[in-house]
């Protein structure tokens, strides 16, 4: 890997980031604040939120056991998405490469910024295409994105071929694991440490349940963090958001992880025998990627039903492809009874 210092933007390596006073008074305590040109009247949001989500820091630090200043908290994975395109890409210039079919943001995000994202297709039964992914990067490649498990194909990758990429790619290494609390590994957070180049990209939005508060997290080296924290927007996590994520962050999600996985393996049962079903794809994620002769058909019935899906037969690599959610178990009943009732 090349040094970070030839990785980073060279305006993000002399940016001098927003400041606010709460950035600088030193933790002491403080009963009266005229700092920001806020309304001194209480009404439970009339203060700015700390810019730094120190309380939520800590809480996900002792929940996923890696030091609060190797964390980055953004509004939703997109910002953190967004912000790594900003720190290592410089715009018409720089390059990042991709897995395809995977989740959509990461061109999204590569055409906001004006970086070319070379994607690579993924191999056969969506296999990781170690070799090629290196062989699409040169010397302005800066990131490789990888979603493990991927979405929409719902596979992860083995551990020994995303090390190669690890080791090998001469950039920063982008995985995303917003399905990793479904899947029957513990993914790459506990390995950080092994693998300098590596962000790790989670959410609360998935098994955590919190998809209407849009928290995103980044975990990396501590010198990575602290880029993403100085370009960042001072105030991008509401104070009532950081709260409730606190809270919430306090549950017992076994229970719920345990019937979502259970309902997975009902599904993917079911659905393989319904005569307009041709494949049902292996996940380790909260949904299931199924094959059929006839997806926009099956999705206009579902429609009609009052169940929505993603129809992903357009996309290439998932050409006649539906995305299923898992929900509830009586969601999930309703799914099945239009599905094994569906004539083209």
């Amino acid at each position: 890997m090349r040094p970070l210092a030839e990785l980073v933007r060279p305006n993000i390596r002399t940016l001098a980031p927003y400041s606010t006073a709460r950035d600088e008074y030193g933790g002491q305590r403080i009963d009266v604040w005229l700092d920001a040109n806020e309304s001194p009247y209480d009404n439970g949001v009339n203060r700015y939120p700390d810019p730094r989500q120190q309380r939520l820091r800590e809480v996900l630090a002792a929940r996923k056991g890696i030091a609060a200043d190797r964390i980055f908290i953004g509004s939703g994975s997109d910002e953190a998405i967004d912000l790594a395109y900003r720190i290592f890409c410089r715009p018409g210039i720089d390059n990042a490469v991709s897995i395809a079919p995977t989740y959509g943001m990461y061109r999204v995000a590569a055409a906001v910024n004006d970086v070319e994202l070379r994607e690579v297709p993924l191999g056969d039964d969506f296999s990781l295409p170690v070799e090629r992914l290196l062989a699409a990067a040169d010397e302005r490649s800066k990131l490789l994105w990888l979603c493990s498990p991927n979405n929409p194909t719902g596979n992860a990758f083995p551990a020994t071929e995303i090390e190669r990429l690890l080791r090998r790619f001469d950039g920063m290494v982008v995985l995303d694991e917003a399905y990793v609390d479904f899947a029957d590994g513990a993914g790459f957070l506990p390995r950080l440490d092994e693998f300098p180049n590596l962000i790790v990209l989670q959410t609360l939005s998935k098994a955590w349940g919190m998809a209407g508060l849009r928290i995103g997290l980044a975990f990396a080296a501590r010198e990575v963090a602290a880029l993403f924290s100085r370009v960042k927007y001072p105030y991008n996590i509401p104070g009532p958001t950081q709260r409730a994520a606190e809270e919430m962050l306090g549950r017992d999600l076994a229970p719920q992880i345990a019937e979502i996985r259970s309902e997975r393996r009902r599904l993917a049962s079911e659905l393989a025998s319904c005569p307009c079903i041709e494949r049902v794809y292996p996940s380790q994620t909260n949904f299931l990627l199924v094959r059929t002769p006839a997806p926009d058909a099956l999705y206009d019935a579902l429609i009609e039903a009052g169940i929505i899906v993603r129809n992903r037969s357009r996309a290439a690599g998932c050409e006649g492809c539906l995305r299923l959610t898992v929900g509830t178990p009586a969601e999930n009943d309703r799914l099945l009874r239009t599905v094994k009732t569906f004539r083209p």
